[in-house]
């Protein structure tokens, strides 16, 4: 009856023992592994220890293949208690048998601070390649589907911490991935920051060799499904219409009085040497933003106030609103109502990067401040995992780009931002790297500044699914249109 053998991170935690004993005792269970740094010492029936340094190391998920003699593979992912629901294994054993799925993973229930909720998932498709997706704390592998993918594309990379990457990317390109979404365990939380305390953790510097190493692995990956765009560039067409300035700034807003006449005159210091002026949408803003607004625009005629005619504009649709003006610029640079740039010199840096290559949109730096201007940790996002040759590749992995953005604004009319007031900008510069380079800078320009107020400062679990949902079907839509141009590539 011993089906399923179990990949289980040691634990000095007092739980670590009854989450240990609820495998061992289960009829199901042929074997546990169980992962340490060599510290451990343990004895329990079925058990078999596993030295590594890393859970979701290469040599570890290799390992844990070479000795998984049963139909599955259970790798339990985090260190928190667990509690297996009623019949949970026997549950995901048997949507696994029915579905035939390379990898099954159920929702949980969540216990934080003494209160238990559920915990839904979401599911997995095509452009879910971030490193982070969340599976819960148990993924269940089909050892057939796993065997099948090591032999087409090889054994697990030689990575440090991209091994469970690597896994389910690969069993994901010829057999499906299954989201169960029902309770199927309870884990007991010990991160309970908000979400927008985890936000930056991915692009934190003292991460840096890991996302080398997932870089490497989606890029593989891309490869084999037939989505990797070689560093080859389409030539950006000339724009020949008269614009009034060089370049506008664009900041969508809406009741946002504490901070928008900081960020409209940190515009205003700006010294170039070109003409430039911002466009503020104002989205029908309910406090006192619009009338702050119109003071600005009284006072400096570079200040052009808009409030659209619609009422149903996401930030996305206020930016179109700019962009389409007569009014906006040969480049539109993108500055938040709730952010400031660095110094006088941000616009005429920005501007400059689009003269010193042939690139479709550039991106900067910026900085984590609070509203006193502190620097917060991690500090400097700059986003180095955008390399010139393989950046468009690598977008598909991370969550965002970077800021500030700014686009030619010829090109941005064609395509336009999706009418949304998340992933609008990561959607539009995913469909412009597709054919035409991105240019950086990596040196800080811009004051990201994080307080109550942000958007995303404490998201709720199911505002957080929507938005990581939104933007994995952002990169499905983005994977199936360069696997097109790929074929498209290929027949000519």
């Amino acid at each position: 009856m011993s089906r399923l053998t179990v990949l289980l991170p040691y634990s000095t935690l007092p739980s670590f023992a009854s989450t240990l004993r609820q495998f061992t005792a289960s009829p199901l269970v042929a074997r546990v592994l169980v992962a340490h740094d060599g510290s451990a010492d343990v004895r329990e029936p079925k058990c078999e220890g596993l030295t590594s340094a890393s859970l979701t190391s290469g040599a570890t998920i290799n390992a844990a293949i070479r000795k998984a003699k049963t139909d599955h593979l259970l790798m339990v992912t985090q260190s928190h208690e667990l509690v297996m629901g009623a019949s949970g294994l026997e549950r995901l054993l048997g949507v696994a048998d029915q579905t035939g799925a390379s990898l099954v993973y159920s929702d949980l229930y969540e216990v934080k601070g003494g209160q238990r909720s559920e915990h839904p998932l979401i599911d997995y498709q095509i452009g879910s390649l971030r490193d982070g997706f969340d599976f819960g704390a148990m993924m269940l592998f089909s050892m057939k589907a796993v065997r099948a993918a090591v032999k087409k594309f090889g054994a697990i990379a030689k990575v440090e911490r991209a091994g469970l990457y690597d896994l389910r990317l690969k069993v994901s390109v010829a057999h499906e991935v299954f989201h169960l979404p029902e309770p199927l365990y309870t884990k007991v939380e010990s991160d309970l920051r908000k979400s927008g305390e985890k936000l930056f953790d991915y692009v934190d510097p003292r991460n840096r060799a890991v996302q080398i190493e997932m870089e490497k692995v989606v890029t593989q990956h891309l490869k084999h499904i037939g989505a990797y765009l070689k560093p080859a560039f389409a030539k950006v067409p000339k724009d020949t219409t008269d614009h009034p300035v060089e370049a506008s700034v664009i900041i969508p807003v809406r009741n946002r009085e504490r901070t928008i006449a900081d960020a409209v005159n940190s515009v205003l210091k700006q010294k170039t040497a070109f003409p430039f002026n911002v466009i503020v949408v104002d989205n029908h803003s309910t406090d006192k933003t619009t009338s702050i607004l119109a003071d600005l625009a009284k006072r400096d005629p570079r200040v052009v106030h808009l409030v659209p005619e619609r009422h149903d504009l996401a930030i996305g649709g206020c930016w179109n609103t700019a962009v389409l003006s007569p009014r906006c610029g040969r480049f539109a640079v993108q500055l938040d109502s709730d952010d400031i740039y660095s110094d006088d010199s941000t616009l005429q840096k920005v501007v400059g990067a689009f003269g010193q290559t042939n690139v479709a949109m550039v991106i900067g730096s910026y900085r984590l401040v609070n509203m006193q201007l502190e620097e917060i940790p991690p500090g400097l996002i700059d986003h180095k995992e955008w390399t010139p040759d393989n950046g468009r590749n690598n977008a598909l992995r991370i969550n965002g780009l970077g800021a500030p953005r700014a686009f030619r604004t010829g090109l941005l009319r064609q395509i336009l931002l999706p009418n949304t007031s998340y992933g609008e900008d990561y959607a539009v510069a995913l469909r412009l790297s597709r054919d035409y380079q991105i240019g950086r800078i990596y040196e800080s320009v811009y004051l990201c500044r994080r307080w109550e107020g942000n958007t995303d400062a404490a998201l709720s679990l199911e505002k957080a699914n929507r938005n990581d949902l939104y933007k994995d079907r952002i990169r499905s839509i983005e994977v199936m249109a360069r696997r097109r141009k790929n074929k498209r590539a290929g027949r000519r």
